[in-house]
């Protein structure tokens, strides 16, 4: 259950307390943010309010929110930071903040021009971690040679359609369990998936003939789906949940001795990752992933880059 659909609780005054609680209600249903992304807002606004009361002497009413001064702002970053919590954190927080007081701001509520000078720490340039090709093949194979030996057939199917798709579609995983089963990739339209990404952008994928082919066991082996419902379902009948998939994905790092990083939207660099290295270009992949900038996607040229590298200085007689 999403932390959206219990009541919360904001360590503030009672008037700042309920618009705060009218904002998350606008991100849920009028803006239609994830509940990953929900939580996270949550999470980020309740620790400013309870740092807000420590920092006040007092909980934080309207008043105090539309009269904080930068410094005092600054003050909440620096006490997280003092907590260790890293730069993309901080800038997550940031963002709740600026999207709250934005809100705050069209609603005619306060308006605090505090908030525009607060500047969000630099990120490290994050490079994507895939797995290599061989390593990519054998987390789905041994999924379905049923490494365990206790799963019923239907779902190791199932889980071998989901891998395939990360893997050899470069799906998101929550696209993936977010597909319905009238929208499986199945005969006479087995080769396109129509998928609705980030930004509710929607993008045709190709299907490869395996992941179509995986899919399609999948559905044979498990009787009863709802033509209307999820295609991925769990053992009582509901939408599969992505913790399943994370919980495989360490099994199998455990089984096949891969590093942390093998999780399973690992798989979705792996997919962009060796394209790349086969020869398609940027604009292909881009569009493939579903990114709205080229620039997010031109980070898998680090990746390659770094893998050619790696080659050369195993393979060239000069090298090191």
């Amino acid at each position: 259950m999403s932390s959206a659909d219990q009541p919360i609780q904001f360590n503030a005054a009672d008037d700042a307390a309920a618009k705060i609680a009218a904002w998350v209600g606008h991100l849920g249903i009028e803006k239609q943010v994830s509940p990953h992304t929900l939580d996270a807002y949550i999470r980020d606004i309740t620790q400013f309010t309870r740092f807000l009361a420590d920092h006040l002497g007092r909980p934080a009413s309207l008043r105090d929110l539309e009269t904080l001064k930068p410094l005092d702002f600054r003050a909440f970053m620096a006490a997280r930071r003092n907590t260790g919590v890293e730069s993309r954190t901080m800038a997550r927080q940031l963002s709740a903040i600026r999207t709250l007081y934005r809100w705050f701001d069209n609603e005619g509520i306060l308006r605090n021009p505090a908030v525009a000078t607060l500047r969000s720490p630099k990120l490290p340039h994050a490079i994507p971690k895939p797995l290599h090709t061989e390593a990519a093949k054998q987390t789905v194979n041994l999924v379905e040679s049923n490494m365990s030996g206790a799963a019923e057939a239907w779902i190791i199917a199932r889980d071998t359609a989901v891998l395939m798709l990360l893997y050899g579609c470069g799906l998101r995983i929550s696209e993936a369990l977010n597909l319905d089963r009238h929208e499986a990739p199945v005969p006479p339209n087995d080769d396109v998936l129509r998928i609705l990404g980030k930004g509710s952008k929607t993008r045709l994928v190709p299907v490869l003939p395996a992941a179509a082919d995986a899919i399609k066991n999948y559905i044979d082996l498990t009787p009863g789906l709802d033509p209307e419902g999820p295609l991925f379902v769990g053992k009582r009948g509901g939408r599969l949940n992505a913790r399943n998939i994370q919980l495989l994905m360490q099994k199998l790092r455990s089984a096949l001795g891969l590093p942390e990083t093998a999780t399973p939207h690992a798989l979705r660099h792996s997919f962009a990752t060796h394209l790349l290295g086969g020869g398609a270009d940027l604009r292909t992949i881009q569009e493939l992933l579903g990114h709205a900038s080229l620039s997010t996607t031109q980070v898998y040229t680090g990746v390659d880059r770094e893998h050619l590298l790696s080659q050369y200085d195993k393979a060239h007689p000069r090298a090191g």
